[in-house]
């Protein structure tokens, strides 16, 4: 398991349910695992962000990813994008049938079952890359995708 970076990540992370909080620490462990092999994404920050583990890169390569589990959904929890940006729309054209969206800024998953981990790989890698495609395309006139040949 990566160590936490921020003390209260860790304490957000002890407090949720046991159920919950197997789920998103395998999350976490994925953003991680992206951030390393993702060319240009550099290191991350952990923080809380309104109260939820939040990570960005310290270079700006990307936008925030955020995860959380709330008691109102106890049997979901979520991963959040920034919604003033194209991703979550992005995401429900690649993977129409693998998550539940909600809105322009989630992708909502089942606490007891298995998540998609190639999709959800994918989506993060586009989250911790998003700033500089679109630096780069803005720079070539044009849309580009990430490392993984997907947006």
């Amino acid at each position: 398991m990566t160590p936490f970076l921020n003390p209260g990540v860790e304490a957000k992370f002890a407090a949720y349910p046991r159920a919950a909080q197997k789920r998103l620490l395998e999350l976490r462990e994925l953003v991680f695992a992206v951030a390393e092999r993702t060319p240009g994404v550099g290191e991350l920050e952990e923080t809380l962000k309104w109260g939820e583990p939040a990570y960005h890169t310290r270079n700006g390569a990307g936008s925030t990813v955020r995860m959380d589990w709330k008691p109102r959904h106890p049997d979901q929890y979520a991963l959040y994008f920034n919604c003033q940006t194209t991703l979550v729309e992005t995401f429900r054209t690649m993977f129409p049938n693998d998550f539940v969206f909600e809105g322009r800024r989630a992708l909502v998953l089942p606490v007891n079952g298995a998540a998609p981990q190639d999709a959800l790989a994918l989506c993060i890698e586009a989250s911790l890359t998003y700033h500089a495609r679109k630096r780069a395309a803005k720079h070539r006139g044009q849309l580009t995708v990430g490392p993984s040949g997907r947006p």
